[in-house]
Parts: C-alpha cells; sequence; structure tokens
C-alpha cells in the first residue's frame, strides 16, 4: 500500500479512535480500557469520527491538489469552508476547534494575508498546526526538497495558525522524523536522526523545550513521566514514546487512545507515524469498516501522490 495511504489513514483511525476519549482521565482509561472505535457521548459523533486534526490536514491535501503546490491564502480558504460549512468534515458537522486556529482563520476571513494570520504568544504553543503538518512531510520527501526549503515550508505552514517558534520547532521535528520513516529508517534509527539534526536556525530557548526528546531518550521515561496534554511539546513527546514503546499499529493506537487527555492528537500523530511503519494492512479490519469516509480518505491520499510524484 501507498505512504500516502499509509499515514494518512493512519492518521484519521488515531484521531477517529481518540475522540471518545479526549479529556478523560488517564486513571479512568487505564481502568477501562477503550479497545474498539465507539461513539462519543461528549460530540455526539457516531463510531469512526474523526475531528479537526484530519479536517484541517486533508483540507491542506486538497489545496495542494488543486493548487499543484502550496498557496497558503488557499488553504486558509478552505479551512474557513470547513469551519463555516463543515467541509472536510467526516459527517457534515464541524466540531472541537481550536482557539488559536479559529483565532487565525478569523483574520484570514476579514481580509489578513495568510502567513500573517498566526498567533505567536508563547500561550498560543498548541499542537494545533502539529497536529496537520503530515502533508508538508510527504510533500518535502517526494519533491526532494532542500534542507532550507523543508525547514522554510515547515515554518510558514505551523504559522497560519501557530507562528510562535515552539510551535514550528515541533512540527519540524514531527516532519523530519516522518521523513526518516519514508527513507525506510526503522522507528528507533529514525529516533536517532532526529537527535542528530542541526537545529541552529532556531534559538536555543525552543529548543531547550524539545531535551527530554532531542538529549535525553524519550523512551526510557516512565508513564507517570509523559504529559499528555494539548501543549505542543508535550503532544510530540507522548506521541513518540508511545510510538517507540509500542511494537503494532493497535498497540500504538490503544496506547494513545487511553493515554488520557488530548487522545485524538496524540492518536492522530502517533498513527501517522505507525501507519508508515507498519501499513494499512496491519490496521485491524473493524476499525478500517467503521472509519467515516474511508474511500474519500484513500481517494484523496491517491490524488496527492499522484501530484507530488509528477
Amino acid at each position: 500500500m501507498s505512504k500516502f495511504i499509509d499515514s494518512i489513514i493512519g492518521h484519521a483511525i488515531g484521531d477517529a479512535m481518540g475522540v471518545p476519549t479526549e479529556f478523560c482521565t488517564r486513571e479512568h482509561l487505564l481502568a477501562k480500557p477503550v479497545t474498539q472505535m465507539v461513539g462519543s457521548a461528549k460530540t455526539g459523533q457516531p463510531a469512526g469520527s474523526w475531528s479537526d486534526d484530519t479536517s484541517m490536514e486533508i483540507a491542506t491535501i486538497d489545496s495542494i491538489i488543486q493548487n499543484k503546490g502550496f498557496n497558503y491564502d488557499d488553504i486558509m480558504t478552505k479551512w474557513e469552508e470547513w469551519i463555516n460549512y463543515a467541509k472536510y468534515t467526516a459527517n457534515n458537522d464541524t466540531f472541537d476547534v481550536g482557539r488559536t486556529c479559529l483565532q487565525a482563520i478569523n483574520k484570514h476571513h476579514k481580509g489578513e494575508k495568510a502567513l500573517n494570520c498566526g498567533v505567536d504568544g508563547e500561550q498560543n504553543n498548541g499542537n494545533g498546526s502539529l497536529m496537520r503538518t503530515l502533508p508538508v512531510a510527504l510533500y518535502s520527501y517526494y519533491k526532494k526538497l532542500s534542507e532550507e526549503e523543508i525547514i522554510k515550508l515547515t515554518n510558514e505552514v505551523s504559522s497560519l495558525t501557530h507562528k510562535h517558534e515552539i510551535s514550528r520547532l515541533g512540527c519540524y521535528i514531527y516532519v523530519r522524523y516522518i521523513m526518516y520513516l519514508l527513507d525506510g529508517k526503522n522507528k528507533e534509527e529514525a529516533y536517532k536522526q532526529i537527535k542528530e539534526i542541526d537545529y541552529s536556525s532556531y534559538t536555543d530557548y525552543s529548543i531547550s523545550k524539545y531535551k527530554r526528546i532531542l538529549k535525553d531518550n524519550i523512551n526510557e521515561y516512565k508513564i507517570n513521566d509523559i504529559l499528555s496534554t494539548g501543549y505542543v511539546v508535550h503532544t510530540l513527546e507522548c506521541a513518540l514514546w508511545i510510538l517507540l514503546k509500542s511494537n503494532s499499529y493497535k498497540e500504538t493506537i490503544i496506547a494513545s487512545t487511553n493515554i488520557g487527555n488530548d487522545t485524538d492528537t496524540i492518536g492522530a500523530i502517533a498513527g501517522s507515524m505507525a501507519g508508515i511503519i507498519y501499513g494499512y494492512d496491519s490496521i485491524p479490519k473493524e476499525w478500517l469498516e467503521t472509519l467515516k469516509r474511508k474511500d474519500y480518505l484513500i481517494k484523496l491520499a491517491n490524488e496527492f501522490e499522484k501530484e507530488v510524484k509528477k
């Protein structure tokens, strides 16, 4: 199966599995773990429904296909269509929109240029750009972009909503990790590689926030040391920790679904990576059968691959 399908479906499954457990406590979930796709009582979404993580990602992909590359104002316009008209949603219903994303998209709606819309306060380093940045990794890898081009593209795509450098750096670490996986490295080799990258285009302050990933070995931490909040650093730490501790796609997603707090985004990030490692055929069939609009997501992934590989 195509790595585009592996990663995009892997992302959507992790997202959908995490929607019903989002904001539940870790203690509750570990005592009564969720291992199947179920509906979300809090959001009213049926089983298999993905959230803003996947909606913003596929809106970005659709824009890349239509524009034969990155057109930031068009991406923002498509996000407006998602918010206002429920386009790119699982059930024609927009829900769970992050505040920072909403603030940036509203600025664009009022006429601001796309790259001026992102929020740059340090308190605005949620995971709202990390959750949707998979297309940057796929595009960068298959277009064989230079390191300078990868950094620029990643920074700009994050900055559409999350302009602070901590968010931009988190997206870059994730993009490079995905690219190493696409290059055939296993999860441990890819982790070693991201620790050896030259991050000097980012400030020491921002790099220090990722010390547990880049200087320590995140996989050696215990579960009680791992936070699963919506802070971009915590989300990336948690997703990598789960991925490195797990031995299958199913194990990765069950762990992310039951880690507590921001489970949909952690599941989406971990799922995208696990999808590349283990492949589409490793995903439990009952999850695939329950996933909303699966055929549409596969079709979009195929069109994205065709466009990028031209």
